[in-house]
């Protein structure tokens, strides 16, 4: 599932090939691709509408209309494609949005699991995220006390969108293994010192993963190359680059988690 950097490299890409464009009409392929409104509303609302830029906010892609919003949830394999309108659509393809330039913007979802909404207010669907984790208004002081006033393990916590937005897997394992915490460890007893050097790695390592356009270790997102630099994700058995102790991998909560024993030690 493409995390904070990838999205945040979708949004900057389509910006150009996007921003100003009209959509003439929508093609829904996949009934359940289409999370609020209903397919009718859908497409009369849309129709005519401006796209005035794209963003992010978490893992959701944000395109700000004329009159409404338009956001999208790739899920597991959900993809974005600018292409010629004559084309006929691609086996996977779910939503079509035809633009007033010849060409559309295509979504392909192989595994049927990603999400589109379009509302008038976002935060309807985004008021429960928590804050993003590259806003300077996040200080280390606040991330202190909102890890303090929580009895979670560290890796489940940061994957939850509505404590912070925007990391998955693969940063918050890099970002464990840079801060010297591991996986397991309880939110409420990492000291301030420590919730500091949390937070900075969370932000180097997303900072990282934005400059080096995202990983493409996924089938579905293309492009990238942060994953010639991790750390610890997906490097079981591979030599710790601080202590070449052998990284190890363990579930938790049902995802696999990479850390070193030694540098981040329980």
């Amino acid at each position: 599932m493409p995390e904070l950097p990838e999205v945040e490299t979708i949004a900057r890409s389509l910006q150009p090939l996007l921003a100003g464009r009209r959509i003439l009409s929508a093609r829904l392929l996949w009934e359940r691709t289409l999370a609020e409104p209903g397919s009718e509303e859908f497409g009369a609302r849309i129709s005519g509408q401006v796209i005035r830029s794209t963003g992010r906010r978490g893992k959701f892609l944000l395109l700000p209309l004329s009159r409404d919003t338009l956001l999208i949830h790739l899920r597991m394999s959900g993809d974005l494609l600018i292409e010629a309108s004559e084309q006929p659509p691609a086996t996977h393809h779910r939503l079509l949005l035809e633009l007033d330039n010849g060409q559309r913007l295509a979504l392909n979802d192989t595994r049927k699991f990603g999400r589109v909404w379009l509302v008038d207010d976002p935060q309807t669907v985004l008021g429960g995220l928590g804050p993003e984790p590259l806003e300077s208004s996040l200080n280390a002081a606040d991330f202190y006390q909102r890890l303090h006033a929580l009895r979670r393990q560290l890796k489940p916590l940061l994957l939850d969108q509505n404590f912070l937005a925007g990391l998955g897997n693969i940063y918050t394992d890099e970002a464990l293994h840079l801060a010297r915490l591991h996986p397991l460890t309880a939110a409420s007893l990492v000291d301030e010192p420590q919730a500091a050097r949390l937070l900075q790695a969370i932000r180097e390592v997303l900072e990282e993963g934005i400059r080096r356009n995202g990983a493409s270790i996924d089938w579905v997102y293309r492009g990238g190359d942060f994953q010639n630099y991790f750390r610890v994700y997906q490097r079981t058995g591979q030599p710790c680059p601080v202590c070449g102790t052998p990284v190890q991998r363990i579930l938790v909560g049902q995802r696999g988690t990479h850390f070193c024993p030694v540098c981040q030690p329980s």
